[in-house]
């Protein structure tokens, strides 16, 4: 079993199997949202007041210590850190509603697990540094 937490403060973020973490949309509204832990499963759930758009840019938040989740280095990603499997992870994903693309990379060796049908947008990020390159 998987289990993600802040990058930060460490808070586990899966309730009811479910990956929670806070949002601000561009408009300044807030809300929660509830998100398919599986990586490549795009199913969310919001409070039906807070309406996700489609194509709008998100901003995502630990909803224990309300730090910014949002990557600085990797524009329009959001990283979380995962345990599965005695392993850890960091998972990115697009803050754009709608967009499906994940990046699933070993904190050790830096292999990734790439999904979803938008994700050469950001398959940049994860290329390998020249000197892994000659074990290839």
């Amino acid at each position: 079993m998987s289990s993600y937490y802040c990058p930060v403060c460490k808070a586990k973020l899966v309730v009811d199997n479910n990956l929670v973490l806070a949002v601000k949309s561009e408009r300044n509204e807030k809300g929660i949202i509830f998100l398919n832990p599986e990586v490549g499963n795009y199913n969310i759930s919001t409070n039906p007041e807070f309406e996700v758009e489609e194509g709008k840019k998100y901003q995502f938040y630990c909803p224990a210590c309300h730090v910014e989740l949002n990557d600085k280095e990797k524009e329009d990603l959001v990283k979380v850190y995962m345990t599965e499997n005695d392993k850890e992870y960091e998972v990115y994903f697009s803050n754009l509603a709608g967009e499906k693309a994940t990046y699933k990379v070993d904190r050790r060796d830096k292999n990734a697990l790439i999904a979803g049908i938008n994700k050469a947008r950001y398959e940049k990020y994860f290329e390998l540094d020249d000197k892994y390159k000659q074990y290839l």
